[in-house]
């Protein structure tokens, strides 16, 4: 078989050579001539190719010219300096380079000017220098961009990394928003998985939830106020890097795990209804990587980790309370307005004052003590989130309004409002009029307060087949549908039969309900002698009207 390589080629010739084949009969066996036989015999290594000399370009002329550009730069202002365009265009105006084109001078730029600021001792070569860390002592947190598909929509969301620097374990968190609820519920959840804190120091950005202020280019900061009460709370000791880009290098490690995760768990973008299912698929990624070796490491993630968790500085053994609340009016639409974005709570509190809780993905909305609404966090600024629910109170007085009303539209796009409502509402109006079909819709919609919105779904589906289109009828076929999904749950059947809803009157409905009637049927004998005697009765009375 004949050598594949130049190596192999080599080592064939010097054993054939040793065997005693002569160099005329190995240069007729392998084809080579007698430089090849002599190279092999004096080395079992080839002999690297000659490097070729730089091809010259056009640009040549130019170069001292470009240089001359680049060292002036050396000592002129930062945003004053020149451009690979700036260049191209001074030799087509002072030195009419016109046969040289724009990526030859920027080629040519982006390696020149590091090598001349090198050369000039002003940009040493950008190195890293490997770190070790202690396990149970430093962490690092960052923020991250991540696109996700929330309820049909391509929605930006923040990811949260609280990364430990030993182990690399990492605990991920996708949020609505990157405010400071955000920063402290990812801390809050971090802490817990991991079971303990960091005795050392915690690398930052300069995020405003913790900044409030960077003080020159030291490493002085004026903290956010709340962010030291939540800092001191849970014993961190935080660590800010350098602004900028230079400082992204000081908490490298986190910075390629927000990477890592969003290219890994992220991609394709995922598509949900709500960020709580979003997060515990989070939650499950994060356990599979304790399989995972960085890089050479000899161990996994998961191994490094058990070292360090019990090493961990213990948790608080109560809470910190990571919302914000806000004593807010309700406006005559029924909404508050909360960071830009307005909310609906139910009519009646109307001119009131209300208690709205500002968690990162949501906001709950109290009267006293009592929950009055809640509601997924709007991402865009200047948004409107309106259930329908909450109006269907003054929709009753004015059900013109609801046709064309922004809660209904969302209550379509979120699938609450079904083309079964729509076809049962067009079919009330056909038969009752616009108003009172409009109403009995209203009185339908009620009834979702106390019926599954799936049961109540069946019951207008049912209802509407035999056009029995009354709320009554409705509300029957809904208890109907429950009824036969709880039979079925107990059923050791996998697939049971569902008995299809029939619409019955609610007179037959109780009448089945009620015992048997046993009483004999009453005679009409003694009905007739009361008639006889009101008639003879009549006759005398008109007699004696006579004789007056």
């Amino acid at each position: 078989m004949a050598p594949r390589s130049k190596v192999e080629l080599y080592a064939a010739i010097r054993r054939d050579c040793r065997a005693g084949l002569s160099k005329r009969a190995v240069m007729r066996k392998y084809g080579v001539g007698h430089p090849t036989v002599q190279n092999a015999l004096e080395s079992a290594w080839p002999r690297p190719r000659k490097k070729l000399p730089p091809r010259p370009t056009r640009l040549d002329p130019y170069k001292p010219l470009v240089d001359q550009m680049l060292r002036a730069d050396l000592d002129a202002p930062r945003k004053q300096r020149h451009t690979a365009k700036r260049v191209l265009d001074r030799l087509l105006e002072e030195h009419q380079a016109h046969d040289i084109s724009y990526g030859m001078v920027r080629d040519y730029v982006a390696v020149r000017r590091g090598e001349i600021r090198a050369m000039a001792g002003r940009g040493p070569v950008e190195a890293f220098v490997p770190q070790s860390h202690r396990p149970g002592v430093e962490a690092e947190v960052d923020f991250g961009d991540v696109s996700v598909r929330l309820a049909g929509h391509t929605v930006v969301c923040y990811l949260f990394s609280f990364r430990l620097s030993y182990s690399g374990k990492a605990v991920h968190r996708i949020f609505a928003s990157g405010g400071q609820e955000a920063f402290f519920e990812g801390h809050v959840h971090a802490l817990s998985v991991l079971g303990g804190a960091p005795t050392g120091k915690v690398r930052y950005d300069n995020l405003k939830a913790a900044v409030a202020k960077v003080i020159g280019f030291a490493r002085e900061r004026r903290e956010n106020e709340r962010w030291i009460t939540f800092r001191e709370h849970y014993g961190l000791d935080s660590f800010y890097c350098r602004p900028g880009l230079a400082g992204a290098h000081e908490k490298g490690g986190v910075e390629g795990d927000v990477g890592y995760f969003r290219r890994n768990h992220l991609v394709p973008v995922p598509e949900v209804d709500f960020l709580a299912e979003l997060n515990l698929l989070v939650e499950q990624w994060d356990e599979q990587e304790d399989a995972r070796r960085i890089r050479m490491r000899p161990r996994t993630t998961g191994e490094y980790f058990a070292v360090e968790q019990p090493l961990l500085k213990p948790l608080p053994d109560k809470s910190f309370d990571t919302s914000r609340t806000f004593a807010l009016r309700v406006d005559r639409h029924s909404r508050i307005s909360v960071r830009t974005n307005c909310y609906s709570v139910p009519v009646r509190f109307i001119g009131r004052r209300v208690r709205a809780v500002l968690h990162a993905n949501e906001l709950v909305v109290y009267d006293g003590s009592a929950g009055i609404a809640r509601h997924e966090r709007l991402i865009a600024k200047g948004g409107e989130r309106l259930v329908l629910d909450h109006y269907l109170e003054v929709l009753v007085r004015k059900p013109g309004a609801l046709p064309g009303a922004t809660a209904l539209e969302q209550a379509r796009a979120a699938g609450k409002f079904t083309p079964v409502h729509d076809a049962w509402w067009a079919a009330a109006c056909k038969v009752r009029g616009d108003r009172d079909g409009t109403r009995a819709l209203i009185d339908v919609l009620l009834l979702g307060r106390r019926i599954a919105h799936e049961h109540l779904v069946a019951g207008l589906a049912a209802s509407l087949r035999v056009g029995a289109l009354t709320t009554d009828a409705v509300a029957l076929e809904a208890r109907k549908a429950q009824e036969a999904d709880d039979a079925d749950t107990g059923l050791p059947e996998p697939e049971p039969r569902r008995r299809e809803p029939t619409v019955t009157s609610l007179t037959a409905r109780r009448l089945a309900h009620l015992p048997p009637d046993t009483r004999p049927l009453p005679s009409p004998a003694l009905y007739d002698q009361l008639l006889g005697r009101r008639a003879r009765g009549t006759t005398t009375a008109s007699k004696g009207e006579r004789m007056s």
